[in-house]
């Protein structure tokens, strides 16, 4: 078969958004300036669609082009003098845009377990959103923790806290996002929060049953929902980003809810964690990588089915397609292993 002449070289491409829902697949130079001592290079294997913060970010009309991505897989093609604990060849994961080629501070790249599948490593990123909160709570295993909102993010929550002996409870009202959960090994899927009936012995004196909640969704009558099933003292943390308004309720609602039941209501935003090791700090960001990458490699967290392969060429179909998927997310691949 006689080579296309007019494909694009991946290694010198960029996929941006040009404008409200407008994607391209952009040609970039390669980086005219040296490789400093301390940074590292290569190739991207595989780059991952973060699809709440994607798709809005890309619902605008500014038309400036801009990158998208913050999470990439990448063999590294050369190193900086100082650079002693990486090697030419090894794959690493990094907050790379999509983009064929990604240069990275080498101590801010972490290096992918032997064997793991790239395809599969570059999860960590997602699976670090909600990971902060995994180190945050004072709920402790087995601890029962309701998950509101399946997407990509609620997913992955339920299934590290699954992993970390916590008894999950997760709810999505979309029934393939359910199927999607139950077939990575979730046990307890639910349309809605459960009635705390089925709970009663537990719940005469502490109101309701979960020691925490954490919303996925972003959704007001989600958070609500959440509150009105913890206990007293319990905690609810908002790491799905409320991008906007969706219902009439009333603040009120809630904050009757969170003074009568003693909860403690705080955002789950992942860069409360520092991102290097620090004394006194209970985890860091570059740590909850490495740790998820490691559960991904142990077999721990399933993400079998959860994302489309895709092309970059095909990018503004997958930006298109994101919201009616059958799958949560899309990852592109540049190059072969």
């Amino acid at each position: 078969m006689p080579q296309d002449t007019h494909a694009p070289d991946l290694s010198t491409s960029r996929i941006e958004a040009t404008g409200r829902g407008r994607i391209a697949l952009t040609s970039h130079a390669m980086p005219t300036q040296p490789l400093r001592p301390d940074e590292v290079e290569g190739v991207t294997i595989v780059s991952l669609v973060s699809p709440g913060t994607e798709t809005n970010a890309i619902a605008s009309d500014d038309e400036t082009p801009r990158a998208t991505g913050y999470a990439a897989v990448f063999r590294i093609t050369a190193k900086g003098s100082e650079v002693s604990d990486l090697e030419v060849g090894q794959l690493v994961f990094c907050f790379g845009n999509h983009a064929g080629f990604q240069r990275a501070v080498a101590r801010d790249v972490v290096a992918v377990p032997e064997g793991l599948d790239p395809a599969v490593a570059v999860f960590c990123r997602l699976m670090a959103v909600s990971w902060t909160t995994l180190v945050t709570t004072r709920a402790r295993p087995a601890s029962r923790v309701l998950i509101m909102g399946l997407g990509l993010v609620g997913n992955l929550a339920a299934q590290i806290f699954r992993a970390a002996g916590y008894r999950v409870t997760a709810v999505d009202p979309v029934e393939s996002r359910r199927d999607i959960a139950t077939s990575a090994g979730l046990p307890d899927v639910r349309a809605n929060v459960p009635d705390l009936g089925e709970y009663s012995r537990f719940t005469e004196e502490s109101f309701g049953v979960f020691d925490l909640a954490v919303d996925c969704s972003g959704h007001e009558a989600a958070v609500l929902d959440a509150a009105k099933t913890l206990k007293r003292g319990g905690e609810l943390v908002l790491v799905g980003v409320p991008w906007r308004r969706r219902t009439e309720l009333s603040a009120h609602e809630l904050l009757d809810v969170v003074f009568h039941h003693y909860i403690t209501l705080r955002s789950g935003w992942e860069w409360e964690l520092p991102l290097y090791p620090q004394a006194y700090s209970a985890g860091n960001l570059l740590g909850n990588h490495a740790g998820a990458m490691q559960w991904l490699a142990e077999g721990r967290v399933n993400v079998d089915g959860l994302a489309e392969s895709a092309d970059p060429t095909d990018a503004q179909r997958i930006y298109d397609g994101l919201a009616a998927s059958a799958r949560l997310t899309a990852l592109f691949r540049w190059s072969e292993n």
